[in-house]
């Protein structure tokens, strides 16, 4: 069984060094195995322009400084950054960065940049080519930020990829916040997985952000929920049978497997 912490703590736009305080002061607040931050954690989400001043390459300060927190409380981080292609110069990426105690970092960047009403990530972010699963502690988590939730396909991709859980990191704002709180539970009964769900909480220029962080079992029971608009850290426990049982009562994933394409 792995214990997974939910946080979410209210960013600072554009303070790297203070969003990292924070996120070490929530690291001590709830004994987990895995810390789950929001999206854009490290700058908030709320930076415009000045994404490409705050943007960092994977190997730079802000994630060796996040890997000597998980080393040292034997522990793997989750968080959300911008980050730049390594590739190709001047293409940044909405990213999910996992660290683990070893040292080890793995990425996923966002496929699906939500650029309609309020949002405009793709003024900013190119995107990411491929889902990513993220391995911890010898569990597999499917990566996923906000948007990308609403594209089922990615979700079953990872179930069928032998994921425990989808772990979506989020910037929503209250406009959002019913339809995340619908398909959470769809997501994790149609792939009798777990839905893990952390959110920006607070205010930033014009976008008000929920919190809500949330936790749904393969069942599509409803396992923890956080606060709205307030700073808070919830716990779930990912338990490995619970898998099996709803895998057997409710066989999506072995049907999936057996039917023809179509």
């Amino acid at each position: 069984m792995t214990r997974i912490a939910l946080a979410q703590t209210n960013c600072v736009l554009g303070d790297k060094v203070g969003n990292l305080r924070r996120m070490e002061a929530c690291l001590d607040k709830a004994e987990a195995d895995i810390y789950v931050f929001a999206e854009l954690f490290l700058t908030g989400y709320m930076c415009r322009d000045q994404l490409f001043k705050l943007a960092e390459h994977i190997d730079g300060r802000s994630v060796t400084r996040v890997a000597g927190m998980a080393e040292e409380r034997e522990c793997a981080i989750v968080f959300g950054m911008p980050t730049w292609n390594d590739d190709i110069r001047g293409l940044m990426h909405n990213s999910s960065v996992a660290v683990d105690p070893d040292g080890n970092v793995q990425v996923y960047d966002k496929v699906n940049l939500a650029t309609f009403g309020p949002f405009e990530e793709q003024l900013y972010f190119a995107p990411g080519a491929s889902p990513a699963m993220f391995e911890l502690f010898g569990r597999k988590y499917g990566a996923c930020i906000c948007y990308d939730l609403f594209f089922p396909e990615l979700t079953k991709a990872y179930a069928l990829a032998g994921a425990d859980a989808v772990l979506c990191i989020s910037a929503s704002p209250q406009t959002s916040r019913e339809h995340f709180e619908r398909i959470l539970p769809a997501r994790a009964t149609e792939n009798t997985m777990y839905a893990l769900y952390t959110n920006q909480v607070g205010t930033q220029l014009n976008m008000v952000f929920f919190g809500g962080a949330q936790a749904y079992g393969p069942r599509g029971n409803l396992v923890t929920k956080a606060k709205y608009f307030e700073d808070d850290v919830v716990i779930v426990e990912v338990d490995q049978n619970e898998l099996e049982i709803a895998r057997r009562g409710r066989p999506t994933i072995k049907d999936t497997l057996s039917r023809p394409d179509f």
